[in-house]
Parts: C-alpha cells; sequence; structure tokens
C-alpha cells in the first residue's frame, strides 16, 4: 500500500479553493457592512435634512428655499431607495457566498477525513509490522535458547552414555 495519501492533491486543491472562498466571503461580509453602513448614514442625514427643513418652514420658507429642500429629500430619498437595494443585492451575496464556503468546507472535510482513515490503515499496517517483527525475533532467540540447551543436553547424555558403557 502506498505510503502518502493517493488523494492528496484533491485535499490540498480543495483546502486552496477553501481558502479562496474564505477571502471571498471576507470581502462579501465587508462589502455588506459597508452598504448597511452606506444606508444607515443616508437615512441619517436624511432625517436631519428633514428636521432643519420643518424647523425652517416653522419660521418661514420663500418659494425657492422650499423648492430646494423638497428637491434635495427627494433626492436623498432616491440615494436611500438605491442604498437599500445595494444593501439587498449584498446580503443576498453574502449568503451565496457562505454557501459556497459551507460547500467548500464539507468537501475539505470528507478529504481530511478520508486522509485521516489511510493514516490509520498505515499506522496499524505499521503496528502489524513491528509486532511481527518482534515476534519472530523473540522466536528465534527461543528457538536458539532451545537449540543451545538441546545441545548441551544432548552433548551431556552423550558424555553420561560414554561413561556408563566405559
Amino acid at each position: 500500500m502506498a505510503t502518502t495519501f493517493p488523494l492528496q492533491t484533491l485535499l490540498d486543491l480543495s483546502q486552496l479553493h477553501l481558502d479562496q472562498a474564505t477571502r471571498e466571503l471576507g470581502e462579501l461580509i465587508a462589502g455588506e457592512h459597508q452598504a448597511s453602513t452606506r444606508y444607515a448614514l443616508l437615512v441619517r442625514y436624511r432625517d436631519e435634512y428633514h428636521s432643519r427643513f420643518l424647523v425652517a418652514a416653522e419660521n418661514g420658507l420663500g418659494l425657492s428655499e422650499w423648492s430646494n429642500y423638497t428637491r434635495f429629500i427627494a433626492r436623498i430619498d432616491d440615494a436611500i431607495v438605491t442604498a437599500a437595494q445595494s444593501v439587498t443585492l449584498t446580503q443576498q451575496r453574502t449568503l451565496a457566498g457562505q454557501q459556497d464556503w459551507m460547500g467548500k468546507q464539507g468537501r475539505v472535510k470528507a478529504f481530511s477525513t478520508l486522509a485521516d482513515r489511510h493514516h490509520a490503515v498505515l499506522v496499524g499496517e505499521e503496528r502489524r509490522a513491528e509486532q511481527k517483527a518482534s515476534d519472530e525475533y523473540g522466536a528465534r532467540s527461543f528457538s536458539s535458547k532451545s537449540d543451545s540447551a538441546n545441545t548441551g543436553q544432548a552433548a551431556a547424555a552423550a558424555l553420561s552414555n560414554a561413561n556408563q558403557s566405559r
């Protein structure tokens, strides 16, 4: 069996794709934050400008001033509508980016699980090989001791037989 994970290239590639998706998701989240901030700023500015308009109207406004205020508020309202659409669009993009990131993360996780299993198999095979080598060494060592003991016993028996026959 190969010592390296056969799907390592796919694991590395999927990790690169996940890293890229992570960067893109960060950019999408930052863009959504900017769009939301811009929208909130426009709404706040419109409220402040409308308050100034009401105060000025209470103090009396000429027709041109009235017209200027109302046109400017209408422009701000248009900008607010555009900013709200931008917020919605960036939220949709961020959601799509999150789903893409989660899919890529799942792929990396799957390949990582396979790599872990492959590693566990290799470790198990290595342990079995070490155990086998240890068992064989022990058996040879025992066999050598038995042979030595048997040889010694055979020699002693031969001497004993030789002494008895004399």
